[in-house]
């Protein structure tokens, strides 16, 4: 087989594709791990997260995870998925964690939707003041309507305040401000339109940011797995 060129610095390694970086990385070169590492740390961090629901725990079996890719990387095929590949082996060391401590069971994939929607249902139907997490939610989406309704132009914003804040009658906000019902109707359509636009804005860009994995907490995850790799019990990929 025709033996690669190692990687020299890397802005060389930014400019390889996954599969190009698992070539190099299966012949030994922990560069190009490194720079895998890097590049898919916050998906499969974010894997490892939504099933173990902590970062801790996420982080050990992410570290563990990448050991087991490093040393399995002869076995990756190219026209496969790199991230694909490594989120199968991060969702199997979580999914082995659970099971070790006795929180998972293998279910059939409708019986598992299933059982979800009745936890979704439960969730939605319970009482928000008994639930802590749920209350601070409740606290924090507040903030945010009265941020987005604040942020309304005058004209719509005092119906919607009146109509849907203080729930008066179409007849009631019609009479209060002096103007026709069709008006009042127009400018709650149009208020209430503005408002979810923006709230949805907000909502994406916190979900996207959700479980973020960067920064100290990226280095350090590779840092551990780089000095676990350059030990001398860990050997070259197989």
């Amino acid at each position: 087989m025709h033996k690669l060129q190692p990687t020299q610095a890397a802005g060389g390694l930014a400019q390889l594709t996954d599969a190009e970086l698992a070539a190099h990385a299966s012949q030994g070169d922990a560069l190009a791990f490194q720079h895998i590492m890097r590049r898919h740390n916050r998906l499969l961090f974010r894997t490892g997260r939504s099933i173990l629901k902590d970062d801790d725990e996420a982080q050990d079996a992410l570290q563990e995870a990448y050991l087991r890719a490093w040393r399995s990387l002869g076995t990756f095929r190219a026209e496969a998925r790199l991230s694909t590949w490594l989120v199968r082996i991060v969702a199997n060391e979580a999914l082995g964690r659970l099971r070790r401590r006795g929180s998972a069971q293998v279910i059939a994939f409708d019986t598992a939707i299933e059982s979800a929607r009745n936890a979704e249902d439960t969730w939605m139907q319970a009482n928000p003041d008994e639930q802590p997490e749920r209350h601070a939610m409740r606290g924090e989406t507040r903030t945010l309507i009265e941020a987005g309704i604040d942020a309304l132009p005058e004209v719509f914003r005092t119906v919607f305040v009146l109509r849907a804040v203080e729930d008066l009658s179409i007849e009631e906000v019609a009479a209060a401000l002096d103007i026709p019902e069709a008006t009042v109707r127009t400018r709650f359509f149009r208020a209430r339109g503005l408002l979810r636009e923006a709230l949805s804005r907000e909502i994406d860009v916190a979900i996207g940011d959700a479980f973020s994995f960067a920064g100290a907490r990226c280095d350090e995850i590779v840092a551990r797995v780089m000095a676990v790799i350059a030990g001398p019990s860990s050997g070259p990929p197989a």
